[in-house]
């Protein structure tokens, strides 16, 4: 800090020589305007006189309405309105006279302010609380003012920025400077006012804080007003929100209402080229959401086209291959078929010899109409004329023995030995003779 203190007192010395010929109340703007001149102290101070006394600058020509551009962006708009100061040999006497005493002081409380800072940092650097701080402004402003005043935005400085960033209106930003001179008459004849409430409430967004409060101080940090009372408009400009007009000092409701109508006037063809491209943004996204959806209703046709078509393969599959098991199952059962009728035919005794005084000749009628007859003894049982008639090859797997006459069913069973269990004997008659028929069961 030490090697730069001689520049820095140097610059000092100029800022409060010009603000005391000019009569500016903000050092801030005093060290703007030698910058402009290149620390040319002549130059800034005529040029300044000039443009008091309405003589064109030829550093920064007036445009052809009372709104000037700011020379550090020429997007912005500034209005300053500067308190009259008194001229003449005994004004300009008393401001050499009191010159080394008001660069003694600014001097010593810059230098005071600014080792104060590594020391004891400013509360209002610490924000715990920002929509608290805009509620308490409401309430202190409308008990000291009244609640004939714009409708305040009830939130913080970011989401004050969101919202009118997401409706495309202007946002007036107010600071509010509590021990500034003109704070109480500005908000009393012109921020009150009946015409200049109407004109806000219809036009735009209106969020206001004071500058003691942490809120209100973090944004007058970013916006860097150099008097009060500072309002500011906001709005969308090249996709960021973007100051495009700076009103400072004591301004009258008439005055207010010109200066806002020449900015919103200015930077309404890049309003309107936001509407248009968020409309087109919105039409192109509703086109690719439909698009997007075409697409998906496509694909879950499809998907359902290939869900059906693999259903269809799976049961033509499942079915092929159920007719497979069942060719095969039939397969099996028409081999173990022949493997018992062959059993059952090699278990069977001997036919007995036609002289045989014990024997019976049955003749069976088989369902193909084909007779069969057979000789059996008389102490045989069902079982093995059913065992015979099982083992023929015309015989189906399941039949049923019916008498002729008088008619009825011969007894046979299921054993676990094998398909039948005919557990009565042959019953002949007188002749020795029976004649039988096999059927269905």
């Amino acid at each position: 800090f030490a090697p730069s203190f001689p520049l820095f007192a140097n610059n000092v010395r100029f800022v409060l020589l010009i603000q005391d010929l000019t009569g500016l109340e903000s050092m801030d703007q005093c060290r703007r305007t030698l910058e402009q001149h290149n620390w040319n102290i002549e130059a800034a101070v005529q040029d300044r006189l000039n443009e008091q006394e309405g003589v064109p600058s030829v550093f920064n020509p007036p445009p052809t309405r009372p709104l000037q551009v700011n020379t550090t962006d020429h997007r912005v708009y500034s209005y300053i309105v500067s308190r009259p100061q008194p001229r003449g040999l005994l004004g300009w006497s008393y401001y050499l006279i009191i010159l080394p005493f008001r660069f003694t002081y600014y001097t010593l409380l810059d230098i005071f302010r600014f080792a104060l800072r590594f020391i004891r940092p400013d509360p209002r650097g610490r924000v715990t609380d920002p929509v608290g701080d805009v509620m308490s402004f409401i309430h202190s402003f409308e008990e000291k003012y009244g609640r004939s005043h714009p409708v305040f935005y009830q939130g913080t400085y970011s989401q004050a920025l969101n919202d009118a960033k997401r409706e495309l209106r202007y946002l007036l930003v107010y600071l509010h400077g509590e021990d500034h001179q003109d704070t109480d008459e500005f908000c009393r004849t012109t921020l009150c006012s009946e015409e200049a409430l109407t004109f806000i409430n219809t036009r735009m967004l209106f969020w206001a804080c004071s500058t003691s409060k942490p809120e209100g101080y973090r944004v007058s940090q970013a916006l860097r007003e150099n008097t009060y009372p500072f309002l500011a408009m906001i709005m969308l400009k090249d996709r960021k929100m973007t100051v495009v007009g700076r009103l400072e000092g004591l301004i009258q409701p008439e005055d207010l209402i010109n200066q806002l109508t020449f900015i919103m006037e200015a930077n309404q063809t890049y309003l309107m080229s936001e509407r248009l491209e968020r409309e087109e943004r919105n039409q192109t996204q509703v086109l690719r959401q439909q698009q997007d959806e075409a697409y998906l209703a496509s694909l879950r046709a499809d998907q359902e086209k290939d869900r059906k078509k693999r259903e269809e393969q799976e049961q033509k599959r499942q079915e092929e291959e159920n007719a497979r098991q069942s060719i095969l199952a039939e397969e099996r059962r028409r081999r173990t078929l022949e493997e018992e009728k062959e059993r059952k035919s090699e278990c069977l005794p001997p036919e007995p010899p036609l002289d045989d005084p014990d024997s019976v000749k049955i003749v069976f009628k088989l369902p193909n109409d084909t007779r069969v007859e057979r000789r059996f003894l008389f102490s045989q049982s069902l079982t093995e004329i059913h065992d015979f008639l099982f083992s023929l090859k015309e015989t189906p797997e399941k039949f049923q023995i019916v008498t002729n006459f008088p008619r009825r069913v011969l007894p046979c069973l299921p054993t676990t030995c094998g398909p039948f269990l005919c557990t009565s004997h042959v019953i002949v008659d007188d002749a020795r003779h029976i004649s039988g028929i096999c059927s269905y069961d």
